[in-house]
């Protein structure tokens, strides 16, 4: 039986995909950089902010684009951010059942923290393992190693869950079952191509996984 749920934050369990690329497009515009469209952005969406803006901009050093980022993304957090069906009920079960549970992201605390609060979801969170918490981000399996080793759980009683490829990657490096959520910007057939361990298209299928386990 499944012990411990880790889950990624941005497009897993609070919608922040508009806010995103939103604050990408700003970014890019108020340093006259070539406009991106989103299809554009998607693809990248999941990686470090660093990454993502060396891709989109050629550029080594980012710092600018970072703070036009972060100012765009602070202001207008609470009017772009939506809340996913079922997370915090599904939250509430998993509690329930003491399942422990934590979050593994590439997000900076501070608006890590910003998301969960602004969702009631941070009182689920036995561990939270942000970007300032680990010196290789996911796809590295460093934040899911910290996250486990935090809640002194078993690797093969522990889930993932993500919406990105990196996710999956992480999970699967670092040893536990990865789980693709099916609402994913970047679409399920190009999730799958990671080979996820599951691939759900409510959270509420969860429930099933934490009692089966592994399928064999």
């Amino acid at each position: 039986m499944i012990e411990c749920v880790l889950f990624d934050l941005d497009g897993t369990i609070v919608d922040t995909n508009e806010l995103i690329i939103n604050s990408f497009m700003h970014a890019l515009k108020q340093n006259a950089l070539t406009p991106l469209s989103r299809e554009q952005i998607i693809p990248h969406m999941g990686t470090t902010l660093q990454q993502q803006m060396r891709t989109f901009s050629g550029l080594e050093d980012v710092s600018k684009l970072e703070l036009s980022y972060r100012s765009y993304n602070y202001e207008h957090h609470d009017s772009l951010v939506r809340p996913f069906p079922h997370v915090n009920e599904t939250m509430e079960e998993l509690r329930r059942r003491g399942i422990k549970m934590g979050i593994v992201t590439t997000k900076i605390r501070p608006t890590t923290l910003k998301a969960l609060e602004m969702f009631d979801l941070l009182q689920y969170m036995d561990t939270i393992v942000t970007i300032n918490d680990v010196t290789e981000p996911k796809p590295h399996p460093e934040p899911v190693l910290t996250a486990v080793r935090n809640l002194g759980v078993d690797l093969q009683r522990t889930l993932m869950v993500g919406d990105s490829a990196v996710d999956i990657q992480s999970a699967k490096a670092a040893g536990v079952y990865a789980v693709a959520v099916a609402w994913s910007l970047k679409g399920e057939e190009t999730l799958r191509k990671y080979d996820p361990d599951y691939i759900i298209h409510d959270m509420t299928e969860l429930y099933d996984i934490v009692e089966q386990g592994k399928n064999q």
